[in-house]
């Protein structure tokens, strides 16, 4: 029997993936091999983790549609402190993962079990971040969303660590969130944000 060549090679990482999907608009495949479940990926991908930049359209809510997410593109204000500064604002928790890359316990969070309407924004500037519209239960432990509210609230980039995945950066302050992994609802374009409930907070929908 022939088997399929796999998506990921030594010169094929997580990072050269996500990167083509933003390039092409059309999802990206993922071949499960037999004999390994969906759910079991899903859960090692949060194990292994621990837990792009720019201007594009956010699509409007017509009838029916979002009550949580904005009809127009934000625009995203830098908040610029000094790590003595958002120590001293932050709770010692949400300093750990924002500016030291801290990863909280799953499903030992405030998130990951959250199912009110509402927006989750940035626990350091107060930023929107997440829509409650696009959190899924994914079964990791820790809050999980198929995009950002907009475009321009997070940034992408190749983890430090060199693992080849793609970190998730707060754009109004520059802090840690988490990262994006694409093992996501596919009827939904396939990708998983994995984020840190301390680095959030969470505003109820009126």
């Amino acid at each position: 029997m022939k088997t399929q060549p796999s998506l990921l090679t030594p010169h094929r990482t997580l990072w050269s993936l996500i990167k083509d999907l933003f390039v092409r608009p059309k999802p990206v495949p993922v071949r499960v091999r037999p004999g390994v479940g969906a759910v079991a990926m899903i859960v090692m991908a949060g194990l292994v983790s621990g837990c792009g930049e720019g201007e594009y359209p956010v699509p409007v809510a017509g009838p029916g549609g979002s009550t949580t997410r904005p009809a127009t593109q934000p625009s995203v204000t830098r908040v610029e402190k000094t790590r003595e500064q958002w120590k001293a604002e932050l709770s010692p928790e949400a300093f750990r993962i924002l500016f030291e890359a801290g990863t909280e316990r799953p499903f030992h969070n405030a998130y990951h079990d959250n199912h009110a309407q509402g927006v989750y924004v940035s626990a350091a500037t107060g930023a929107p971040l997440f829509s409650s519209d696009d959190k899924f239960e994914s079964g990791t432990g820790w809050p999980s969303f198929t995009r950002p509210v907009s475009d321009s609230a997070v940034i992408l980039r190749p983890d430090p660590d060199g693992s080849g995945r793609a970190e998730v950066l707060d754009s109004s302050s520059g802090g840690h969130l988490g990262h994006l992994f694409l093992d996501g609802p596919a009827d939904k374009g396939g990708k998983r944000y994995c984020m840190n409930s301390a680095a959030m907070k969470f505003v109820p929908a009126k």
